[in-house]
């Protein structure tokens, strides 16, 4: 019987092996994600994302603030570096966005405690941050990474029975309703804030609901739609210090205009729980952010939240300054010490935070249970 002999180029053999390799080494990372912690293991777990490891901290001698006229790009200090959320719950929950065609703030925006905050995290208080009004943005802002057209496609909708109907079904405690500015709208999509809002709550009216709002331009009427739709927190976030303002969001956002918002929400609704949120690391003082942290605390803001800018890409504003744990410590001190009610302060607070958003909900229930009583 004659036997029939193959004969390789080293050339063919080698790349037969490259993609046995390669198989083997896909088939590889497809186990660990499947085998990866759950959404279920993030509940549980009783350790944040980021760990306090203050000492090592302190010791680190990396460069943490560019000086004048420097444009190399910071490196990542390790109080930044977080876990990839991974796991079939996560899948799952991403999942059912894109059928629903909803979209999230957490992913758009690419925050980096999607992971605690879609999973309950040390809390147990699930929360998750929907963005209404499609996922294109009128607005071009130097931080933020979300796309931008000044002319974007009409609202879905059916986006608020969507939405309601998806918070309803993933058991949810506290969401957050946010938006891309929308100016290409005669009522910003203020109208369509509030639809989705009275029809979570007509769904499920123990859900505590916060609207992280656009300015609309200043209008006023548009935020007193919102302001009475039934929601139980109104942000908007003043960003950065004033003098800053005009070089880090579009022009069409103003300090002033920002500050009259949240004052007005306050007005048509005393009731409200008003909130805002500050990024560090854009090259502001410390005179200038306790300057802004007076001017909310006058304009009537009960809460304010701390947090790292983050360059999202290269074609974004590059970070100035990597602000230490310690210096957050200190701006939640200085909060607390101006008599807000919540201060949220760390290099990974969001305005969208989960630790922020239990505390918040503390209060609202215990505030339903006084008036019950």
């Amino acid at each position: 019987m004659n036997k029939t002999q193959i004969i390789l180029k080293p050339s063919t053999y080698n790349s037969i092996t490259f993609r046995l390799k390669h198989k083997s080494q896909l088939e590889a990372l497809r186990q660990r994600i499947a085998s990866g912690p759950s959404l279920q293991d993030f509940i549980n777990n009783d350790d944040p994302i980021l760990k306090d490891d203050s000492d090592q901290w302190e010791k680190y001698d990396g460069k943490l603030k560019r000086g004048k006229g420097e444009s190399e790009r910071l490196r990542l200090p390790p109080w930044l570096k977080t876990t990839i959320p991974t796991g079939k719950n996560f899948s799952t929950l991403k999942e059912q966005l894109r059928k629903l065609n909803l979209h999230t703030v957490c992913e758009e925006a690419r925050c980096p405690n999607i992971g605690e905050c879609w999973g309950g995290g040390e809390h147990g208080t699930a929360t998750a941050t929907i963005m209404l009004l499609g996922d294109t943005c009128t607005r071009g802002c130097r931080f933020c990474s979300i796309k931008t057209s000044r002319a974007p496609p009409p609202p879905d909708v059916n986006e608020p029975f969507n939405t309601a109907s998806a918070i309803a079904s993933w058991g949810l405690d506290y969401v957050v309703l946010t938006s891309v500015d929308r100016d290409d709208l005669p009522d910003g999509g203020s109208n369509h804030f509030a639809e989705t809002v009275r029809e979570i709550k007509r769904q499920n009216s123990n859900i505590l609901v916060e609207c992280l709002v656009p300015d609309f331009a200043g209008d006023l009427k548009a935020v007193e739609i919102i302001a009475k739709s039934g929601l139980d927190v109104y942000a908007h976030n003043i960003e950065t210090v004033e003098a800053l303002t005009p070089f880090v969001r579009d022009r069409r956002a103003k300090y002033r205009q920002s500050l009259a918002v949240l004052k007005g929400a306050k007005s048509f609704n005393p009731d409200l729980i008003t909130k805002s949120s500050i990024m560090l690391g854009l090259g502001e003082t410390d005179e200038e952010v306790e300057q802004t942290l007076k001017d909310l605390k006058e304009n009537g803001v009960d809460c304010i939240t701390l947090g790292q800018y983050m360059q999202p890409t290269k074609r974004h504003l590059k970070v100035v300054e990597y602000v230490t744990p310690a210096k957050y410590q200190h701006w939640e001190k200085v909060g607390n010490n101006m008599g807000f009610l919540y201060v949220a302060s760390g290099p990974l607070v969001r305005s969208s935070y989960k630790a922020g958003e239990f505390f918040i909900a503390s209060i609202l229930k215990n505030r339903k249970t006084s008036t019950a009583s």
